[in-house]
Protein backbone atom coordinates (compact mmCIF):
# COMPACT_ATOMS: atom_id res chain seq x y z
CA UNK A 1 0.00 0.00 0.00
CA UNK A 2 1.34 3.42 -0.98
CA UNK A 3 2.14 5.52 2.09
CA UNK A 4 0.17 8.74 2.48
CA UNK A 5 2.08 11.94 3.15
CA UNK A 6 0.35 14.89 4.79
CA UNK A 7 0.90 18.32 3.25
CA UNK A 8 0.28 21.91 4.23
CA UNK A 9 0.05 25.05 2.12
CA UNK A 10 3.27 27.01 2.47
CA UNK A 11 2.31 29.86 0.16
CA UNK A 12 2.04 31.21 -3.36
CA UNK A 13 4.86 32.57 -5.48
CA UNK A 14 5.04 34.12 -8.92
CA UNK A 15 7.98 33.72 -11.27
CA UNK A 16 9.07 35.41 -14.48
CA UNK A 17 10.09 31.98 -15.72
CA UNK A 18 6.49 30.79 -15.62
CA UNK A 19 3.74 31.60 -18.09
CA UNK A 20 2.13 34.99 -17.67
CA UNK A 21 -0.66 34.86 -15.11
CA UNK A 22 0.57 31.61 -13.55
CA UNK A 23 1.61 31.08 -9.97
CA UNK A 24 3.28 28.30 -8.03
CA UNK A 25 1.30 26.93 -5.12
CA UNK A 26 3.90 25.50 -2.74
CA UNK A 27 2.79 22.46 -0.72
CA UNK A 28 5.11 21.49 2.12
CA UNK A 29 5.49 18.11 3.75
CA UNK A 30 4.29 18.28 7.36
CA UNK A 31 7.25 17.59 9.66
CA UNK A 32 9.51 17.20 6.63
CA UNK A 33 11.74 19.18 4.28
CA UNK A 34 10.15 18.29 0.93
CA UNK A 35 8.13 20.76 -1.14
CA UNK A 36 5.85 20.31 -4.16
CA UNK A 37 5.20 23.28 -6.50
CA UNK A 38 1.83 23.18 -8.25
CA UNK A 39 1.20 25.62 -11.12
CA UNK A 40 -2.15 27.41 -10.79
CA UNK A 41 -3.83 30.21 -12.73
CA UNK A 42 -4.56 33.73 -11.51
CA UNK A 43 -8.23 33.18 -10.46
CA UNK A 44 -7.31 30.03 -8.54
CA UNK A 45 -4.31 31.75 -6.91
CA UNK A 46 -6.56 34.64 -5.89
CA UNK A 47 -9.08 32.29 -4.27
CA UNK A 48 -6.33 30.45 -2.40
CA UNK A 49 -4.73 33.72 -1.26
CA UNK A 50 -8.09 34.96 0.05
CA UNK A 51 -8.43 31.78 2.12
CA UNK A 52 -4.85 32.06 3.40
CA UNK A 53 -5.40 35.65 4.46
CA UNK A 54 -8.86 34.89 5.94
CA UNK A 55 -10.43 37.61 3.81
CA UNK A 56 -14.22 37.69 3.57
CA UNK A 57 -15.44 38.68 0.09
CA UNK A 58 -18.43 41.05 -0.15
CA UNK A 59 -20.32 38.35 -2.05
CA UNK A 60 -19.59 34.59 -1.96
CA UNK A 61 -16.98 33.40 -4.42
CA UNK A 62 -17.47 30.02 -6.12
CA UNK A 63 -15.48 28.17 -3.46
CA UNK A 64 -17.31 30.00 -0.69
CA UNK A 65 -20.63 28.95 -2.24
CA UNK A 66 -19.49 25.31 -2.29
CA UNK A 67 -18.58 25.57 1.38
CA UNK A 68 -22.01 27.03 2.21
CA UNK A 69 -23.66 24.21 0.25
CA UNK A 70 -21.74 21.58 2.22
CA UNK A 71 -22.60 23.17 5.53
CA UNK A 72 -26.28 23.58 4.64
CA UNK A 73 -26.68 19.90 3.76
CA UNK A 74 -24.39 18.42 6.40
CA UNK A 75 -21.70 17.31 3.97
CA UNK A 76 -18.19 17.02 5.43
CA UNK A 77 -14.99 17.24 3.43
CA UNK A 78 -12.87 14.58 5.15
CA UNK A 79 -9.69 15.10 3.16
CA UNK A 80 -8.12 16.15 -0.12
CA UNK A 81 -5.96 13.54 -1.77
CA UNK A 82 -3.56 14.28 -4.62
CA UNK A 83 -3.51 10.83 -6.16
CA UNK A 84 -1.81 11.16 -9.55
CA UNK A 85 0.77 13.18 -11.47
CA UNK A 86 0.81 12.88 -15.25
CA UNK A 87 2.18 15.11 -18.03
CA UNK A 88 2.83 17.97 -15.62
CA UNK A 89 -0.66 17.87 -14.10
CA UNK A 90 -1.62 16.90 -10.55
CA UNK A 91 -4.92 15.04 -10.13
CA UNK A 92 -6.88 15.29 -6.89
CA UNK A 93 -10.06 14.01 -5.34
CA UNK A 94 -12.34 15.25 -2.60
CA UNK A 95 -13.15 12.56 -0.07
CA UNK A 96 -16.52 13.55 1.35
CA UNK A 97 -19.10 12.19 3.76
CA UNK A 98 -22.79 13.01 3.99
CA UNK A 99 -26.08 11.30 4.77
CA UNK A 100 -24.22 8.22 5.94
CA UNK A 101 -22.39 7.83 2.64
CA UNK A 102 -18.80 8.39 1.61
CA UNK A 103 -18.06 9.67 -1.89
CA UNK A 104 -14.96 10.62 -3.83
CA UNK A 105 -15.18 13.47 -6.32
CA UNK A 106 -12.54 14.22 -8.93
CA UNK A 107 -11.24 17.78 -8.67
CA UNK A 108 -8.65 20.13 -10.01
CA UNK A 109 -5.91 20.38 -7.40
CA UNK A 110 -6.23 24.18 -7.18
CA UNK A 111 -9.97 23.89 -6.43
CA UNK A 112 -9.36 21.11 -3.92
CA UNK A 113 -6.77 23.18 -2.04
CA UNK A 114 -9.02 26.27 -2.04
CA UNK A 115 -11.77 24.17 -0.43
CA UNK A 116 -9.43 22.43 2.02
CA UNK A 117 -8.27 25.81 3.34
CA UNK A 118 -11.84 27.01 3.82
CA UNK A 119 -13.06 23.79 5.44
CA UNK A 120 -9.88 23.17 7.44
CA UNK A 121 -9.45 19.61 6.22
CA UNK A 122 -6.17 17.69 5.79
CA UNK A 123 -4.33 17.45 2.47
CA UNK A 124 -2.49 14.28 1.49
CA UNK A 125 -0.55 12.83 -1.40
CA UNK A 126 1.29 9.55 -1.96
CA UNK A 127 4.92 8.78 -1.23
CA UNK A 128 5.35 7.90 -4.90
CA UNK A 129 4.29 11.40 -5.96
CA UNK A 130 6.55 12.96 -3.31
CA UNK A 131 9.52 11.03 -4.65
CA UNK A 132 8.75 11.99 -8.23
CA UNK A 133 7.75 15.63 -7.86
CA UNK A 134 9.10 17.08 -4.62
CA UNK A 135 12.17 19.18 -3.98
CA UNK A 136 14.00 18.57 -0.72
CA UNK A 137 15.17 21.63 1.19
CA UNK A 138 18.16 20.83 3.32
CA UNK A 139 19.56 24.23 4.17
CA UNK A 140 21.79 25.35 6.97
CA UNK A 141 20.54 28.16 9.19
CA UNK A 142 22.69 30.68 7.31
CA UNK A 143 21.39 29.52 3.93
CA UNK A 144 17.82 29.74 5.20
CA UNK A 145 18.38 33.30 6.43
CA UNK A 146 19.80 34.30 3.03
CA UNK A 147 16.83 32.89 1.12
CA UNK A 148 14.38 34.50 3.53
CA UNK A 149 16.02 37.89 3.09
CA UNK A 150 15.38 37.63 -0.66
CA UNK A 151 11.63 37.65 0.00
CA UNK A 152 9.25 40.56 0.30
CA UNK A 153 6.32 40.48 2.76
CA UNK A 154 3.69 40.26 0.01
CA UNK A 155 5.25 36.94 -1.06
CA UNK A 156 4.73 35.39 2.38
CA UNK A 157 1.35 33.89 3.24
CA UNK A 158 1.88 31.97 6.47
CA UNK A 159 2.59 33.26 9.97
CA UNK A 160 5.56 30.99 10.70
CA UNK A 161 7.51 32.08 7.61
CA UNK A 162 6.66 35.72 8.30
CA UNK A 163 8.12 35.46 11.82
CA UNK A 164 11.31 33.88 10.45
CA UNK A 165 11.57 36.54 7.74
CA UNK A 166 11.20 39.39 10.23
CA UNK A 167 13.76 37.77 12.52
CA UNK A 168 16.24 37.54 9.62
CA UNK A 169 16.22 41.33 9.08
CA UNK A 170 18.70 43.60 10.79
CA UNK A 171 17.45 46.39 13.04
CA UNK A 172 18.58 48.92 10.43
CA UNK A 173 16.57 47.11 7.75
CA UNK A 174 13.50 47.09 9.97
CA UNK A 175 13.79 50.80 10.77
CA UNK A 176 14.25 51.68 7.08
CA UNK A 177 11.28 49.51 6.08
CA UNK A 178 9.14 51.01 8.85
CA UNK A 179 9.91 54.54 7.69
CA UNK A 180 9.17 53.65 4.07
CA UNK A 181 5.90 51.89 4.97
CA UNK A 182 4.70 54.91 6.95
CA UNK A 183 5.56 57.26 4.07
CA UNK A 184 3.61 55.00 1.69
CA UNK A 185 0.72 54.82 4.20
CA UNK A 186 1.10 51.04 4.20
CA UNK A 187 0.12 50.67 7.83
CA UNK A 188 -0.25 46.89 7.75
CA UNK A 189 3.46 46.43 6.99
CA UNK A 190 4.39 49.32 9.26
CA UNK A 191 2.78 47.49 12.17
CA UNK A 192 4.68 44.29 11.31
CA UNK A 193 8.01 46.10 11.46
CA UNK A 194 7.08 48.08 14.56
CA UNK A 195 5.96 44.94 16.42
CA UNK A 196 9.22 43.17 15.54
CA UNK A 197 11.27 46.13 16.81
CA UNK A 198 9.27 46.13 20.05
CA UNK A 199 9.79 42.40 20.43
CA UNK A 200 13.56 42.85 20.15
CA UNK A 201 13.52 45.71 22.66
CA UNK A 202 11.92 43.40 25.20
Amino acid sequence: MNTKVRLKVQGLTSSSRMHSGAYALVLAEVNGCRRIPVVVGTPEAQSIAIALEHIVAPRPLTHDLFVSFCQAFGVVLKEVYIYKYMDGVFYSELRMEGNGQEVQLDSRTSDAIALALRLDCPIYTSEDIMQECSVALEQTDNEEDTSLQDLEPEQIHDEETMKKWLASLTREDLEDRLEEAVEDENYEYAKLYQDELKRRDK
